[in-house]
């Protein structure tokens, strides 16, 4: 509160999101603040897990929530600190580059990449897994690939034989990758960093051929990339049982499954003015923020996907999670036809879905233990 201009003023709104919101939430403060006069847009920036923490563990408080992956919500939030989240920006794994100093840069295409990394001379980086989702993602990525090309040696030529990063492959088909507490490289060919924003500089600077990075990262710095495909990179729902085939245990234990790189937006529920907060999430999911997000290589999810007890004031601008479907008699549906999200109340049918969706889980989880 800035009380020395009457604490009526000025109204504070707070927000905690993920590292790589810093750049489009920026513009989208600034656009904001000049709609409504008298509030104050005050971002913190780090890791989604960490945003999470602050407002969970640490006891700040916070207006608005935005994760990098928008599961954290349901799973860290629910349902002490949150009960809705919306679902609003996609981000992918490509493959940055300098088009003046990269070795083979003229060559190289979402069919060859890899073979490209494969070259003598060719160094190539990812952040640390451990420290870094960006990072571990990576990984994924050579792994998915291996599966997409149908090429088995991938990860054995880019990663095994570089890095201190094992894998082994399960009976039912999954690959879990493991993460040593130091990662590093044992050949020149490899460059792992703490952070995946610290890659760019050096690919700017020709030091670095090419490096994993996050689409928003590529397009905010104006590098190249290969637009890698979306059976690999991380971008797309469709693909979520592709994806999650390959699993990364980092050096804390904790084992994360591929899945699509998809944000999620909350007001928390213990908000200090949820009011303001609401006010900024409508404007971060809807035309003004879609548009801040499609031009800084974050693509928006139009409509935006609600979950939970969304509140009203959002209700006409997402579409809510899909209710069991229940046959219409008076229009036929095609299965491409995009409801408009009313607010018509949830079916009962659907939460009892869900339920029975987790025993169904359980089940198969003691079965897989069984083996």
């Amino acid at each position: 509160m800035h009380h020395f201009r009457g604490r009526a003023e000025v109204t504070t709104v707070k927000v905690f999101h993920a590292g790589s919101l810093a750049v489009p939430l920026e513009e989208a403060e600034s656009q904001f603040e000049a709609l409504h006069p008298g509030v104050d847009v005050q971002r913190e920036s780090m890791g989604s897990v960490k945003a999470v923490r602050q407002i969970t563990d640490v006891g700040k408080i916070g207006d608005v929530l935005a994760s990098a992956d928008y599961s954290l919500i349901p799973s860290m939030m629910y349902p002490e600190y949150a009960d809705w989240y919306v679902r609003f920006a996609t981000n992918d794994m490509v493959l940055a580059y300098n088009p003046e100093k990269s070795m083979y840069a003229d060559e190289i295409t979402p069919d060859n990449w890899y073979e490209i990394l494969r070259r003598d001379g060719v160094i190539y980086a990812f952040s640390n897994p451990n420290l870094d989702p960006c990072g571990y993602r990576s990984p994924m990525v050579m792994q998915l690939a291996e599966l997409y090309y149908g090429d088995s040696r991938i990860f054995d030529d880019l990663i095994l034989n570089n890095t201190a990063i094992t894998i082994s492959e399960d009976a039912d088909g999954t690959f879990l990758i493991t993460v040593p507490e130091d990662p590093t490289a044992n050949t020149e060919k490899v460059n792992i960093r703490p952070k995946s924003v610290e890659l760019v500089a050096f690919v700017e600077e020709g030091g670095l051929d090419y490096a994993f990075e996050y689409r928003s990262v590529a397009v905010q710095h104006n590098l190249s990339f290969v637009d890698l495909p979306e059976q690999i990179d991380l971008s797309k729902i469709e693909y979520a049982d592709t994806y999650k085939k390959v699993k990364i245990q980092t050096v804390d234990g904790k084992t994360k499954t591929g899945k699509p790189i998809v944000y999620g937006i909350t007001v928390p529920t213990n908000a200090e003015n949820p009011d303001m907060g609401l006010e900024f999430v409508k404007f971060v999911i809807g035309e003004s923020g879609q548009q801040i997000f499609a031009g800084m290589g974050q693509p928006p999810i139009v409509p935006p996907e609600g979950s939970g007890d969304v509140p009203e004031e959002l209700k006409g601008l997402v579409q809510l999670e899909p209710v069991e479907p229940t046959p219409t008699p008076t229009s036929t549906l095609t299965p491409t036809a995009t409801p408009v999200a009313t607010s018509t109340p949830k079916a009962p049918g659907f939460e009892a879905g869900f339920a029975i969706a987790g025993i169904l889980a359980i089940a198969y989880l003691v079965l897989r233990r069984r083996k």
